[in-house]
Order: structure tokens, then C-alpha cells, then sequence
């Protein structure tokens, strides 16, 4: 069965009675290129945890490649669906679920080393990649489809306009790499935007290492609040009872003009930045 066909997806859907959910944000693959250069793209990986599967289009991939397939699938519709379509498969486990509130550990546990694939809708994009990011995985990557803007907004560097903190928290875990551009007609029914497949490698050696994590994402996060801010102004607000002059010595002793904004430093000066005001 061609997954990646507009037919098919109709056929299926009315044979299911089910319908796009857009506030699940679905739109599905019609270009089946794609979900086969993501799938090729995953490599070190005994298990690979799908997120979101649709119908199944890449899953059929992922099962082609890797030993183990786990699927997350929120929309309970889908269920059945994956169960037909996923009929040849006997190295794929399909959860419905939201990935936010399945412990991935206990899930995890004994499955290895662990590639995450997901086609990922704006609005949940951040959460996700945070809640893999901060969860302690042994991961070996993290390959996702991404509304255009948001892949250009996590490859930025320091100084751009589309650098903001959840850029900072991804370089301070992995390396981006763009895998695939994927223009709006790949999908049915067309989104208004494209899309593009980045993948996220995990450091060998961190880049930066905080004394403290927790302390350190919430000056990233004060600093982004008020990003127009002076740094030093927008830490004050976050954290009234460090004193003023504290935070303008810290800054200081990172070679950093007075006047900075948050959006010129990079994961290693926030990760100082952190250590010196909470010392």
C-alpha cells in the first residue's frame, strides 16, 4: 500500500470515518522521498521512537531500517488505522498516547540507544524538543520535520534575529544539521509554509556544563522574556534579590559590554553568566 498518495490517504480516512484534525496540526506526506531520506538519515540507534506517525508513511521507513520501531501516536482515530497499514511489521510497537506524559525512561529502559524521528506541528515543537532535550535520554539523535522558520530559528547563531532561548538550550545539547528543505506541496492538504527535516546530535563533550541546569535555563529564559531589554535589566526583573551591582559584575567578568542584550551570548556565556550570579 502507497502511504504517500492523496488517494490512498482519502480512501483510508473515509474507510476509518475520520477527518483532518487541525488542531493536531495533520498534514500528510505525498512525497514518499521524503520519509525515506529521514528514516536513512537515523544511524547508532537499536531503537527508534517515532513521534506522531500519521498513518504511517515514515514508520513503514523507520521499520525498513531499524531492529525496533516504537510509535507515539496522540489521536486515538489513528490507532486502528496504524494497525492496518503497519500489518507487515512485526518490529513495531504503536502507543497512543501524548509523548508528554509517557515516562520515556521506564519505556526506554531496555531498548538501547534511541533515535527519536517526529513530524512535529508548530505549536508543540519547543515543548517536545525541550522535554527530550532536559530528559536524560541516551539518545543518538533527534531528527525532526519542522515548520521552515522554527529549523532556521534552531540552526541560528548568536547576534541574529531568530536566535532566542530555545536556540540556546539545542546548541548547549547538539549540533543542527539540515537534512532535507520540504516545500508545502509534499504534504496533503498543503500547509501555508514549508517545512524542513533537521537533525540534532547530541555533543560528545558539552559545550558548556552549569553548575546548576536549573538556574541556568531560567537565565536563559529571563533573558529572552524581555529580549529588547539590557541583560542586565532583564536578569533584575527575573531575579529582583540578586542585587544590581552583582549582576553588572558578572557581566563584566565575561568581557561583555555593559549594555549587552541576552541575544549576544552564546550557551557557554549563559552557562558562566549562571554560575557567577548564583555562586
Amino acid at each position: 500500500m502507497e502511504l504517500c498518495n492523496v488517494s490512498t490517504i482519502k480512501q483510508i480516512l473515509e474507510h476509518h470515518g475520520l477527518k483532518m484534525q487541525k488542531s493536531l496540526g495533520q498534514n500528510f506526506l505525498i512525497n514518499r522521498e521524503v520519509p525515506y531520506r529521514i528514516a536513512a538519515s537515523v544511524e547508532n540507534a537499536d531503537t527508534v521512537l517515532e513521534i506522531g506517525p500519521g498513518i504511517g508513511c515514515l514508520t513503514k521507513e523507520l521499520c525498513e531500517v531499524s531492529e525496533r520501531v516504537i510509535a507515539i501516536e496522540l489521536d486515538r482515530g489513528l490507532i486502528p488505522v496504524l494497525g492496518e497499514t503497519l500489518g507487515d511489521y512485526d518490529n513495531v510497537t504503536v502507543i497512543n498516547d501524548d509523548v508528554l506524559k509517557v515516562d520515556l525512561h521506564a519505556l526506554l529502559a531496555d531498548k538501547g540507544r534511541v533515535a527519536v524521528c517526529a513530524n512535529l506541528p508548530y505549536y508543540i515543537t519547543t515543548p517536545i524538543l525541550m522535554y527530550l532535550i532536559e530528559s536524560g535520554l541516551n539518545l543518538s539523535g533527534i531528527t525532526v520535520m519542522v515548520q521552515n522558520e522554527v529549523a532556521q530559528r534552531l540552526a541560528s547563531k548568536p547576534g541574529s534575529a531568530e536566535y532566542g532561548a530555545v536556540t540556546v538550550a539545542v546548541a548547549a545539547y547538539g549540533t543542527v544539521k539540515k537534512i532535507l528543505h520540504v516545500p508545502a506541496g509534499n504534504f496533503y492538504p498543503a500547509p501555508k509554509v514549508d517545512s524542513a527535516v533537521i537533525q540534532i546530535v547530541p555533543h560528545e563533550t558539552p559545550l558548556c556544563t552549569p553548575k546548576s541546569a536549573e538556574n541556568f535555563r531560567g537565565v536563559v529564559r529571563a533573558a529572552f522574556a524581555q529580549r529588547r531589554k539590557k541583560l542586565s535589566n532583564a536578569i533584575s526583573s527575573a531575579y529582583p534579590a540578586i542585587p544590581k551591582e552583582k549582576i553588572a559584575a558578572a557581566i563584566e567578568a565575561l568581557g561583555l559590554s555593559p549594555d549587552v542584550r541576552g541575544e549576544r551570548l552564546s550557551c557557554k556565556e549563559f552557562s558562566d553568566l549562571s554560575d557567577l550570579l548564583f555562586d
